[in-house]
């Protein structure tokens, strides 16, 4: 196999076939081509500035990526394997279409430098799609919750029944992870751009550089204070990786929900035609399909960012071809997180919910249990004392096979003499409800409070 002449000056013979095959990577980073163009462009217009080459040298050059990118997006452009890479099949074919000025495009840099703008162009625009994606998300669970308000479920601790909570406060519960979710985001890319340009190989250059100004350019505001780091650091990629698995985490414990509050059993909600599957054997069957698979990508996920740190973990100073394998995992993150919020945030909008089921579960499980303590406490007993009457008040109601406020006065006066009639009134579920106002809670001002918080969040968020 020939050399690669972007390097193949030192060698009689090119790598072998096998060789070359395992170390291409342009299958999956030609994914990267704008970003390269973009970063190229932003080192030309520098070397021009800097008088390294001629102003019309620089907007030759220019001039040539830009038809580079053109054959790229209309499907002319002609990848070659024995380029490697994304950078090097741009740079020949530039050089193809403008000449010889297209040799003069990598001065002052290396490859090692080059990718890792590249990349940090790609993640951060990885990064703020998942932005507009999550605003999608929060925005259809707001407007579930909105329209919900009134709606009372069981809330569960232990997965076994609790206290009433309305499904509005529900659903915001997950406006809420999703929403850091975005703001932690935010400040994984502040680091993400950062600029290795200038960098070179590993020790920077002679050439009398502008790296800020690069920086500056593709809208990074920082460049590496040290360049041995800038070309092998991959933090920025652990980063976004991590911001994905917590993306996924919250994702996968929504499905889990669904899956459970579909099944005839809760019967909380029924699940879209368009997000749902059947089944090839029994004709009854309305499979949570979109949420089973949503909730196994966690696995893959997690995966990436084990892959990544272990990667890193046992990697000398400086650039190392290990890091070649920083892409493929990203890209694969990219595509699962990307196409979950999307279709999560349409399954989220044509969700059905089933409030009469809801409300005849909240009569099971004791929910009120909690408001006769605190009735008990109002009353003047010590909350410990308060809870151990309510305890055999449950077991009393559970041994005659009733529910707390189905026992008469007189059953729950043998517990306690302070018991009066108005207790009847605080066991019932929309009164529980009505009365938790604190900051945070599932009371009625508290989750409007909510909602106006993730209306103001959208408006400054959404794309």
């Amino acid at each position: 196999m020939g050399t690669n002449q972007s390097w193949g000056g030192r060698f009689s013979q090119g790598p072998a076939q096998m060789v070359a095959d395992y170390t291409d990577s342009q299958t999956y980073d030609r994914h990267l081509y704008a970003q390269d163009i973009r970063a190229s462009q932003a080192h030309a217009r520098m070397l021009g500035r800097q008088g390294i080459i001629s102003e019309q040298e620089a907007a030759t050059l220019v001039e040539g990526l830009d038809k580079v990118r053109q054959e790229i997006e209309d499907g002319r452009f002609v990848w070659k394997r024995e380029l490697e890479d994304v950078h090097m099949n741009i740079e020949a074919r530039l050089t193809e279409l403008i000449g010889d000025t297209g040799k003069k495009l990598h001065t002052g840099r290396s490859r090692n430098d080059q990718v890792g703008l590249t990349f940090r162009l790609f993640v951060a625009d990885a990064l703020k799609t998942w932005q507009n994606n999550l605003a999608e998300l929060v925005e259809a669970l707001s407007a579930q919750a909105e329209a919900h308000q009134e709606t009372l479920l069981p809330g569960l601790t232990h997965l076994q029944p609790a206290q009433p909570v309305s499904l509005a406060h529900h659903l915001l519960a997950y406006c809420w992870m999703f929403i850091r979710d975005a703001s932690r985001i935010a400040d994984c890319v502040k680091r993400v751009q950062t600029s290795p340009l200038g960098a070179a190989a590993l020790a920077g250059t002679t050439y009398p550089l502008d790296p800020l100004s690069v920086a500056n350019d593709v809208g990074f505001p920082a460049i590496y204070d040290n360049s041995l780091d800038a070309v092998s650091d991959r933090d920025f990629v652990v980063e976004a990786h991590s911001c994905a698995a917590l993306i996924i985490v919250h994702l996968s414990r929504l499905c889990e929900e669904c899956i459970l509050f579909a099944n005839p059993n809760f019967g909380y909600l029924r699940l879209p035609d368009t997000y749902a599957t059947g089944s090839s054997i029994m004709p009854q069957k309305k499979n949570p399909d979109v949420c089973e698979l949503m909730r196994g990508k966690s696995g893959r996920i997690f995966g990436h960012l084990m892959g990544m740190l272990t990667v890193l973990k046992g990697l000398p100073l400086a650039y190392n071809r290990d890091l070649q394998e920083d892409k493929e995992g990203f890209l694969d993150c990219h595509t699962s997180i990307c196409s979950s919020l999307a279709v999560m945030a349409g399954f989220i909008r044509e969700l059905v919910f089933v409030p009469e089921r809801m409300a005849e579960a909240c009569k099971s499980g004791f929910l009120n249990a909690t408001e006769l303590a605190d009735y008990l406490v109002g009353l003047g007993h010590p909350f410990r004392e308060a809870h151990h009457i309510t305890g055999k008040a449950v077991a009393l109601a559970e041994s005659c096979g009733l529910r707390l406020e189905e026992l008469s006065l007189e059953q729950l006066q043998s517990l306690s003499a302070d018991i009066n009639a108005s207790v009847y009134e605080v066991l019932d579920p929309a009164c529980a409800v009505r009365r938790r106002e604190t900051p945070g809670g599932t009371g009625p001002k508290s989750v409007a409070k909510q909602l106006a918080k993730v209306k103001v969040w959208l408006t400054d968020n959404k794309a």
